[in-house]
């Protein structure tokens, strides 16, 4: 606000009672004899200063509303008591009207008329009682020393001469308004100063407001001048604090401190607490009360309390049982897995049963991309538990789920318990995700701390190193999942339930793109399915040809970027829909990722198929084996393979030169080089030794291999072909890559039956059981050069013959490739 000159020019109307137009503001009042900036931007605000405005005079009456709030303000919403004010200027902009306004003199709001658009009134000018010459003049003087006091305070506020000021006012009550609006009152005190009829007890009443302001400020600037010796920059919040108090000291509200106190007292009786929680708790606060705001320790003890608090100690959610839900959110958000979801529901059917029995702790093993980590989700939805998902690849502190003692700086909970605060509940869900990645350094071993958290015959009492305190983790339902076990302990691995999801089969991943995948990312790419139609022939080719993995992860890729490239035609208008056919994947996609191999349509001598476990799979090796010339017994072997892959290649030499030149077989053993490609990918494992013995038959007889099949299983020098692991993997592998035909050790005649009827009918599955059944098999007219017992199990002096030729066979520590 600003003061104004006599406005002795303005035309004013001299009636005492008359209809002006009414403005509303908010959270100001505007005296008379001063001006204020208001801005308006309601539709019925701008009416009246428009009807203002066309008038002569450009009178309307300005009304404080007591309900800041109210959008559209009638008359209940304002005070009674206002002023008249002329409008000085208008600027328009694009939210309303920027207006100037000057006030005259005070009105009594009257009653409103009806007939008008806009909100109008009568108002009454209300004239000011004089009251004694002399103590105005000692009023005003009090008036004018407690500005200028005020203004010696208050750095910020501009000098100015008060004498000089008086001597351009009106007369006091000017001098009145114009002091009120300098020290900035609320808009209650501001509406009590303009009600107010008499100047002596308008006077007064700023004088109590100046008073009070002055003091305040005084005290403020003794506890800046007391607390600036005490504390340096490190200290600026504690400076803050104390100023904060003082003042609310001084002026009788309230203490910081102690409503902080009471409000952690509050909480601590409200909160259904253990009795060990709530022994620590209250002892925790009574120390907490006797320690200053700036002590070190101050902060840390709140917030280790806070954090007390704040855990859910008791509160859990009411697990959904209704198995037949549960298994509707399965199969709607997870194609097969058939073995998973029958375990959850068993689980459940338990709980149904018995609601006091332990929650499992399940592992999910996998290749990437099964959908290890939203099968959690889908459990977490069909119990209707909340979850929380802790990524632990990398993890390499011990203290990350433990958590730190409070001595250290900076302390926290572990992510176990950080996780079940988030949560809000007791009993949540927890996805410890990446488990086979956790790290070992020299802070600890985290694979260790998980012993006690997953044990549920530890974890009920499970003591995080933050909290101290005895916490149930028996009622969460821990599920983890990894690629591999192979990095997980034994005591680790002997506390979780593993549940193994391979790899999906072709027609599996068929269903999944057509059901799940397609949908969600037609969704995304804003298509519908009249916009995007891909036939079944078309997914089937983008599985064979442009994806080659276990999981679906690749070709939920390769389907978000075909649907990008359609939504990209149907943006730029090239296309209204679309029918994506096989033959224009190469124009979508780019060439064939994974063209069927024609070099190896026709196998060489020396060259057969093996199937290997990976874990992202299972994959197709081919084994590929020449002979140099010269003399000597050396082997050589490439393809980055491991010692047991090794001793598999020995002993398979040893078996077949042990039998060959009898069976003749053998014209001339040479120098055999054994090769497996991706020679940069490292290989080990038991499992190619058929495959072994079968590329050093086909050389040494001169006979190709069969070139569609493919063949797993470990050999003993006895001529038995043993069980091994990973079937389903490797089976859905040679079928992936066009192969029909496969060896399998009879052991593993268990193993198929958990693959799909239609895996099972594609394929012709040989089960053998000894090294002479895989060479009939695998290499036709082989048969012509054994016997029956040529290649099978030795009697006691074969063996021991068997034996000294190995001997002679055995490769130098120095020949070993």
């Amino acid at each position: 606000m600003a003061t104004e000159p006599a406005a002795g020019d303005l035309t004013v109307a001299a009636e005492r009672e008359h209809v002006l137009p009414i403005l509303a503001i908010r959270n100001s009042v505007l005296f008379p004899h001063l001006t204020i900036s208001v801005s308006i931007d309601r539709s019925e605000s701008v009416a009246a200063v428009e009807a203002a405005i066309e008038t002569e005079d450009k009178l309307l009456a300005v009304f404080a509303q007591h309900d800041a709030e109210a959008r559209d303000p009638s008359l209940e919403h304002l005070y009674r008591v206002g002023t008249d004010a002329v409008i000085r200027e208008v600027r328009r902009n694009e939210r309303g009207l920027q207006l100037l306004l000057y006030g005259l003199e005070r009105v009594r709001l009257g009653e409103l008329d009806p007939d008008r658009p806009y909100l109008a009134a009568t108002v009454e000018r209300l004239p000011t009682i004089a009251g004694d010459a002399t103590e105005t003049d000692a009023l005003q003087r009090q008036l004018l020393d407690l500005a200028t006091r005020i203004q010696h305070s208050v750095q910020a506020m501009p000098e100015a001469d008060m004498e000089e000021i008086v001597a351009h006012l009106e007369g006091p009550m000017h001098l009145v308004y114009l002091l009120a609006s300098m020290v900035h009152l609320t808009l209650e005190k501001a509406q009590i100063l303009l009600q107010l009829d008499s100047r002596i007890e308008a006077m007064r009443m700023l004088a109590r407001y100046l008073s009070h302001e002055l003091q305040v400020l005084e005290l403020q600037q003794q506890v800046a001048t007391r607390a600036r010796t005490e504390i340096d920059r490190e200290q600026r919040e504690y400076l803050l604090r104390r100023q904060l108090q003082t003042i609310l000291e001084e002026l009788g509200e309230a203490e910081g401190g102690a409503t902080e106190a009471a409000d952690l007292r509050r909480r601590v009786d409200e909160a259904e607490l253990p009795e060990p929680a709530r022994a620590e708790c209250e002892r925790t606060l009574r120390r907490l009360l006797s320690l200053p705001p700036a002590a070190p320790d101050f902060h840390v003890t709140r917030t280790y309390l806070e954090t007390v608090l704040e855990l859910p100690w008791n509160r859990t959610t009411e697990d959904n049982l209704d198995l037949g839900h549960a298994r509707a959110v399965l199969d709607e958000d997870h194609f097969a897995l058939e073995e998973i979801k029958e375990r959850i529901l068993e689980h459940l059917a338990v709980l149904k049963l018995n609601p006091e029995a332990k929650a499992p702790i399940l592992c999910f093993v996998g290749p990437p991309g099964v959908g290890k980590t939203s099968l959690g989700a889908s459990v977490a939805r069909a119990l209707g538990r909340e979850i929380e998902r802790l990524g632990l690849g990398g993890l390499h502190d011990e203290g990350e789920l433990r958590g730190h003692r409070r001595t250290y700086v900076g302390a926290m909970p572990g992510r176990v318990l950080q996780a079940i605060q988030r949560a809000g509940v007791s009993n949540p869900l927890l996805l410890l995700d990446e488990v086979d990645k956790v790290g070992q350094q020299f802070r600890g071993d985290p694979t260790a701390a998980l012993l006690e958290i997953l044990d549920p015959a530890q974890n009920h009492t499970f003591r995080d190193n933050y909290l101290g305190l005895p916490f149930d983790l028996s009622r969460v339902f821990f599920i983890t999942t990894a690629n591999t076990l192979d990095t997980l302990p034994r005591p680790l691995l002997d506390r979780m339930e593993v549940l193994r999801l391979s790899g999906y089969s072709g027609e599996e991943k068929l269903e999944i793109a057509r059901g799940h995948l397609l949908p969600q990312r037609r969704r995304e790419a804003g298509l519908d399915e009249e916009q995007l139609t891909v036939p079944e022939a078309t997914l089937s080719a983008i599985i064979r040809r442009y994806t080659r993995e276990a999981g679906v992860r690749e070709l939920d890729r390769t389907l978000a970027s075909l649907t990008r490239k359609i939504a990209l035609r149907c943006a730029e208008g090239r296309c209204d829909a679309y029918t994506v056919e096989p033959q224009d994947l190469a124009e979508l996609l780019g060439p064939e990722r994974y063209p069927t191999d024609e070099i190896r349509d026709e196998l060489p001598v020396g060259v057969t198929a093996a199937l290997a476990w990976t874990e992202a799979g299972g994959e197709v090796l081919y084994v590929e084996a020449v002979l140099l010339p010269g003399e000597g017994e050396r082997l050589t072997l490439t393809g980055h393979l491991g010692e047991v892959m090794k001793e598999s290649a020995r002993t398979a030499r040893s078996l077949i030169l042990s039998r060959g030149t009898a069976l003749d077989l053998i014209a001339d053993p040479g120098r055999p080089h054994i090769h497996v490609p991706a020679g940069a990918i490292p290989k080990d494992g038991p499992s190619a030794g058929v495959a072994m013995a079968t590329v050093l038959a086909s050389l040494y007889s001169d006979l190709p291999a069969r070139s569609d099949i493919a063949m797993s299983g470990e050999i003993t020098l006895s001529g038995l072909v043993l069980p091994v692991g990973g079937i389903r993997e490797k089976v859905l592998a040679a079928r992936r890559a066009g192969l029909r035909r496969v060896i399998l050790p009879t052991g593993n005649e268990k193993d198929i039956r958990k693959l799909s009827a239609a895996v099972r009918e594609d394929l012709e599955i040989v089960f053998v059981e000894t090294v002479l059944e895989v060479l009939r098999e695998a290499i036709p007219g082989i048969d012509e050069l054994l016997t029956a017992a040529a290649l099978g199990t030795l009697d006691e002096r074969e063996t021991e013959q068997l034996e000294r030729e190995i001997v002679k066979i055995q490769p130098s520590a120095s020949d070993d490739p």
